[in-house]
């Protein structure tokens, strides 16, 4: 009886698993969503939106990098 019910025990893990882990589980979905919310940081910081100051809350004004000597 204890045998059955390990196997059983097992057999239904193995299905509840693969129903939350299979090919739509988490790990596929921030497979599937990580590539879109890389472009949109990169976006972010291209062009300098969606960046606030800490303390105050405000929108913070982009600055462009200054030019060193010698570099491109």
């Amino acid at each position: 009886m204890t045998t059955e019910f390990v196997l059983l025990l097992g057999l239904y893990a193995f299905i509840i698993l693969g129903a939350f882990l299979g090919e739509r589980g988490p790990v596929n979905t921030f497979k599937g969503s990580a590539p879109r919310l890389a472009a949109k940081v990169e976006r972010d910081l291209a062009v300098g939106r969606n960046f606030r100051d800490k303390i105050k809350g405000t929108g913070l004004m982009w600055k462009d990098p200054e030019q060193k000597s010698g570099s491109r």
